[in-house]
């Protein structure tokens, strides 16, 4: 309006009609969308008022910076001058504030590349930014919006900062307070004052919501011991005149304490009194405590959800008697209509069919809302290996008011590897692995893999697939193919040579006992041949069983018909990397009685994780893997034992620092001792057995196994410095100690108490480890280090750095090892 009466030309007050409307100055806005903003047209009769309305109506658009109306004669002419257009936004000396999230907040003013500037709100962008530093405690801050005008009316806009530095809490001053000390209440509170120089992990930098947090802090401090009327009179925040210190005063009135009278309900307890007052933590006669009321309240509302009354209302009415300084509480209950499923949304899977997600789901379209199935679909869905992360809202249903639509959105993270590792040990020398596998198999959820792996002196392939949801209800198939060529004779440090080729086909079946529970049964047929080996003392009772007396020199052959059978219990909060929750698995394999040898392995594995921060950044991990098995029944007069190419072994991914495999029994080689005889000048020397009691022996270098096993892994996850937080869960750092052993229990080590070792000869190694007792449990291995385990575009990438805290003597140990590979 200002700029119409400042116009060069007089307009006359008096009425007239349009004849014709003139726009001049467009570039940008087409004539039709400013057109479409007069409040008139051609032909309409028109005032002053009519004409300076139409001002307001064209600036309301925001695409113009100055309008000027003109009359000649019955023409109205609109001079116009457009707003810039902003051509970029750049953004320097920011901080504390993403880039992201400057973004975010401009777009919501309008200021955005592609669209018009509009100067007016450049300042009170400034101020906005200006006041979130003051927040955070930088009251130097300073905020400057730059705009560089370029042709064609665009402009470049650039916000320049200078944060300057964060003011410190120097003080912080609690008045009225005599129950509880400063010490003790300032101990509760994030906010710290004055700190010394060597506690450069903490901080006393100023934060206005930290601050805000911590008066409820202290408020609940006081509600959980009983101070029901506790209350933060006034604070007074003040900032020193050289702004880098900030002294904060707190007065309280802390009131008295009270106790609990009686404890009522009023409203609609949906016939669920028994439940409730089972689950009623409030008893009469105890301390008033704010926390107990709190978690009351969600304990009946998460109860409501469950036969879905989702938006039930629950609060307690507390009514004081201050003379006997007691509390009468009254439960109000309104459990608000039966909220209903409508229909179920799933969002983000993009390689992942949506059916391998909803069978996961537990709750249903059409049934009630129960937050204890949304939650259990959630960690289901996020059990799969191919989920990342997953999250899920409710959306009412417009025009109704009790019914509901939930949005499943999720992060899938990549389900295949092609994967390639090398490892260097001191021993073993270079090794190589090589495989694919495809954890969601073309989005069916199904898992398909072949996985290849060569050292010096071992080749494996393997072959694998299996259906999850064989059938409707959760029952899976899976079947493998695996053939293995290990050559330890190739190995020129190891005094125990032989070669084994073992291939075979095998089939399993899983069947769902719960939510939790699983049941596995499977089968196998095994081919092993054996040749070329040189025998070991602990060799010889297997040798006994399956000797061919018409070809002794002919190996061992020997087809086994394994049957297993497994229970596994997880509750684990996510497939990959999890953070809480349990996991139990409990095999047994046996063969058949039809079976060249006969045997059964017994193998346990228990992890646990507990979260040691709210958002789980923190958490810690325990495993124990136990194992033990033996063989059943006799053959010629021989009982059964464990094969030596079933014994377990440790090292490397178990424990981590000693080289792979390389942990238990080693063979013994025994020979007899000799007696020179008497000197021959024509056949030389002549020699003689001594006696079997001074037999000598010598140990391998490497490990043999053995029949029962035990490791123990503790491990703190760690925060990953350096990493976002929609990274994390891709990357996991974690500290750990493992421990552990492999022992003989068949095996009696004590024939050879009185031989001597002969430790001259060659290992390989240069000298031969002594021989300990191998039977004795509290014989362990151990070590210590840190760990990273990455889910990277490139591929899984794992490193992990060990120091050996215990040993014994001629244990191996890896010089380093890593992986490389990349995912699809």
């Amino acid at each position: 309006m200002l700029l119409a009466t400042g116009s060069s030309s007089v307009l006359a007050e008096e009425s007239f009609t349009v004849q014709d409307i003139q726009v001049e100055g467009l570039q940008r806005v087409a004539l039709g969308a400013a057109l479409n903003n007069l409040p008139f047209t051609i032909g309409d009769t028109v005032t002053e008022y009519s004409l300076s309305r139409s001002i307001k109506t064209l600036y309301s658009a925001g695409h113009f910076d100055d309008i000027r109306v003109f009359r000649d004669g019955n023409t109205i002419i609109y001079r116009l001058k457009e707003r810039p257009t902003i051509n970029s936004i750049e953004f320097d000396g920011n901080k504390d504030i993403k880039e992201e999230q400057l973004n975010e907040s401009l777009a919501g003013n309008r200021v955005q590349v592609g669209e018009p500037l509009d100067k007016t709100i450049l300042k009170s962008i400034e101020n906005g930014l200006t006041e979130f530093y003051h927040g955070v405690g930088k009251y130097q801050a300073k905020v400057e919006a730059k705009v560089t005008y370029l042709p064609r009316n665009r402009v470049n806009l650039k916000l320049e900062f200078d944060e300057g530095d964060a003011a410190s809490v120097r003080q912080i001053n609690i008045v009225g307070n005599t129950i509880f000390s400063n010490e003790e209440l300032l101990n509760q509170i994030e906010s710290k004052q004055d700190l010394p120089w060597w506690r450069f992990l903490s901080s006393d930098r100023y934060q206005k919501q930290t601050l805000q947090g911590d008066f409820e802090t202290i408020n609940s401090y006081y509600l959980d011991r009983g101070y029901l009327q506790f209350d933060i009179t006034s604070s007074q925040v003040s900032v020193s005149p050289d702004k880098t210190a900030v002294y904060v005063t707190l007065n309280v009135d802390e009131g008295e304490q009270y106790n609990i009278r009686d404890v009522s309900f009023v409203g609609d307890l949906i016939g669920q009194d028994a439940v409730i007052e089972a689950i009623l933590p409030l008893q009469k006669g105890q301390l008033y405590n704010g926390a107990l009321v709190t978690y009351t309240e969600e304990s009946i509302a998460k109860l409501l959800a469950r036969f879905g009354y989702a938006n039930s209302k629950v609060r307690t009415i507390p009514q004081v008697d201050e003379e006997t300084k007691e509390v009468d509480l009254t439960i109000s209950v309104d459990p608000g209509k039966r909220v209903y499923v409508r229909r179920i949304e799933v969002k983000g899977n993009a390689n992942t069919r949506d059916e391998v997600i909803r069978r996961e789901l537990r709750q249903m379209e059409g049934a009630w809302l129960s937050n204890d199935y949304l939650e259990l679909s959630k960690n289901r869905i996020q059990r799969l290996p191919y989920i990342e992360d997953i999250s899920f809202e409710t959306m009412p249903v417009t025009g109704s008011d009790d019914q509901v639509d939930v949005l499943f959105t999720m992060k899938e993270q990549p389900s295949g590897s092609f994967n390639a590792g090398i490892s260097y040990g001191s021993y073993q020398g270079l090794s190589f692995e090589v495989g694919v596998q495809q954890s969601n198999f073309f989005g069916t959820g199904n898992s398909a893999g072949i996985s290849l792996s060569t050292n010096k002196y071992q080749k494996s392939i393997n072959l694998s697939y299996t259906d999850p949801y064989y059938t409707l209800d959760g029952v899976s198939l899976g079947g493998q193919l695996f053939y293995s060529d290990i050559d330890y004779s190739s190995a020129s440090s190891n005094l125990e040579a032989y070669n084994q080729r073992r291939y075979g086909f095998g089939a399993n079946v899983g069947y769902p006992v719960n939510e939790f529970n699983r049941l596995n049964f499977g089968a196998n047929y095994v081919v092993n041949k054996i040749n070329s080996i040189q025998e070991y003392d602990q060799l010889r009772h297997f040798r006994a069983v399956l000797l061919d007396e018409q070809n002794p020199d002919g190996g061992y052959n020997f087809t086994n018909y394994e049957f297993s059978t497994g229970w596994t219990h997880s509750t684990l909060n996510r497939g990959l990397f999890p953070t809480a929750g349990r996991m139990l698995n409990l095999v047994l394999r046996a063969t058949t009685p039809n079976s060249d040898l006969q045997y059964y392995k017994v193998q346990f594995e228990a992890q646990n994780y507990i979260p040691l921060s709210n958002d789980h950044r923190w958490s810690f991990r325990s495993k124990l893997e136990l194992g033990y098995g033996n063989g059943y029944g006799d053959k010629n007069g021989y009982d059964y034992t464990l094969p030596f190419t079933e014994n377990f072994y440790a090292g490397g991914s178990n424990l981590r620092g000693f080289e792979n495999r390389i942990i238990g029994p080693h063979a013994i080689f025994r020979y007899p001792g000799v007696i020179p005889g008497i000197p021959d000048p024509v056949n030389g020397g002549v020699i003689f057995p001594e006696d079997p009691a001074g037999d000598n022996y010598i140990v391998s270098a490497r490990s043999i196994g053995g029949n029962a096993m035990g490791v123990l892994t503790l491990e703190l996850i760690t925060p990953t410095p350096f990493i976002s937080d929609e990274n994390r869960n891709s990357v996991r750092t974690s500290l750990f100690v493992d421990a552990g052993n492999v022992w003989d229990t068949e095996f009696d080590i004590n024939r050879y108490a009185n031989l001597v070792q002969d430790r001259s000869a060659s290992t390989g190694r240069g000298v031969q480890p002594f021989l300990i007792d191998y039977a004795d449990p509290s014989l362990i291995r151990a070590s210590a280090g840190v760990s990273l385990q990455w889910i990277s575009p490139m591929g899984p990438l794992t490193f992990s750095l060990a120091k050996i805290i215990k040993k014994q003597e001629g244990d191996l140990q890896e010089n380093f090892s890593f992986n490389i590979g990349t995912t699809f």
